[in-house]
């Protein structure tokens, strides 16, 4: 005679079955990594204006730099990462080389220092981002993607929170320099993470190297190029979300004078990552939940979600209240889409070329968040903001068809 376990327990054994020592390790590894890389992100300016006396040109420059290093480094990492055992390796040296890097600008003397110290760190950072989603790819069945990229993502949006406010008590206790120093604390210890969740993923069968090729064409086949195709036209609409504070800055300066409506700004964007923070896991789960389109649609919900707030941002508002719908939209949008994006691509891609395909989707949200920015603040400048979130919303429309198409396809 069998007996049929309680509701209860049959969830609690689903959860240990996919929250296992090896995603809660990545999770860490997320989490303490975020921490350690928006200490010196926060700095960076005060840094370079107030310490070297460097001009703002300066700060644009180097993250410019950065970021475009970093967009190439996530396409050779996805490269390197088709090989089972190679991501280890790339894994656990990116999260450990950005740590000391991105630390070391505190010691820096000049700014040409800081641009190769950043530079580099955000060489390495892009590196490991492929071969950490193979891994989660790695570690848990299936059916439980979602959830295992939503909790990875949840730890992330942590980091991006409490990296910040850290970063305040350490320049009130130690001052700029030795705060971002002490940045390297946090960043190993995610490097330590890594290699608690390595232990406990699988050993890989495979004994022989797989050769280093590009191989974009195969990724772009099938379902999963109709996924790529709708995800480019997502991050072609996707704006930093310094864009999002400035809005909210210029929409209530009028009424509440420019540094209160900064403090509310930036009140609202804390709302925005408290939001994605929360939507993460649920998003994931659901995705598990409605079997294999529902990792595409829940994306096309998240893209709904921006849609809709960049119309409202487009529209205008004074009311704080009013303001913080689109924020919020915004960050659950992100919080689901990021999610579904990867559990997507973990779905659809080949075994083979997991690591390809992880690094391919990278180098898109990479250059179409680059696109996106760049269009969008010359459309700012030159017509209005209504037409800027106008545009971006005409791009999350047009991934939101190429979605619709994907999961009827599908």
């Amino acid at each position: 005679m069998t007996t049929t376990p309680a509701p209860d327990q049959s969830a609690a054994s689903e959860q240990e079955r996919w929250l296992t020592p090896g995603v809660r390790g990545i999770g860490s590894a997320s989490l303490l990594a975020d921490v350690g890389h928006e200490i010196p992100t926060a700095l960076l300016p005060s840094l370079l204006t107030s310490t070297l006396g460097a001009p703002a040109a300066a700060l644009g420059a180097i993250e410019g730099v950065s970021d475009a290093l970093a967009g190439a480094a996530r396409f050779g990492g996805g490269v390197l990462a088709d090989d089972p055992a190679r991501r280890r390796t790339v894994a656990v040296g990116g999260y450990a080389t950005t740590a000391v890097l991105g630390a070391a600008i505190g010691g820096a003397t000049s700014v040409w220092q800081v641009g190769v110290l950043r530079a580099a760190a955000w060489t390495a950072r892009g590196l490991r981002v492929p071969a950490r989603n193979a891994l989660l790819a790695d570690i848990v069945p299936a059916k439980a993607y979602g959830r295992a990229y939503g909790f990875e993502r949840m730890m992330d949006n942590l980091g991006a929170i409490f990296g910040p406010l850290l970063a305040l008590g350490l320049v009130a206790w130690l001052g700029v320099q030795w705060a971002i120093g002490l940045s390297v604390i946090p960043g190993l210890l995610a490097a330590a993470a890594i290699i608690y969740a390595i232990r406990h993923t699988p050993t890989p069968t495979r004994r022989d190297k797989v050769p280093l090729r590009i191989r974009v064409r195969p990724v772009l086949r099938g379902e999963l190029g109709r996924l790529m195709g709708a995800v480019a036209a997502f991050e072609v609409g996707n704006v930093a979300a310094t864009l999002l504070i400035l809005r909210a800055t210029e929409l209530l300066t009028p009424d509440h004078g420019t540094k209160t409506a900064t403090t509310i700004a930036l009140g609202l964007y804390t709302a925005y990552n408290i939001a994605a923070t929360v939507a993460s896991v649920p998003a994931g789960r659901l995705a598990d939940r409605l079997g294999p389109r529902g990792p595409l649609l829940v994306l096309a919900a998240g893209v709904a979600a921006f849609a809709t707030a960049y119309g409202l941002f487009a529209a205008g508002g004074t009311v704080v209240a009013v303001l913080a719908i689109p924020f919020v939209l915004a960050g659950v949008g992100i919080g689901a889409v990021e999610t579904a994006q990867h559990s997507a691509v973990a779905t659809l891609a080949p075994e083979d070329l997991r690591g390809s395909a992880f690094g391919l989707l990278a180098t898109v949200q990479s250059l179409g968040n680059l696109a996106a920015s760049a269009v969008a603040g010359i459309l700012w400048s030159a017509v209005s903001p209504t037409a800027a979130f106008a545009y971006l919303a005409a791009w999350m429309l047009l991934a939101l068809g190429g979605l619709l198409t994907a999961v009827r396809r599908s």
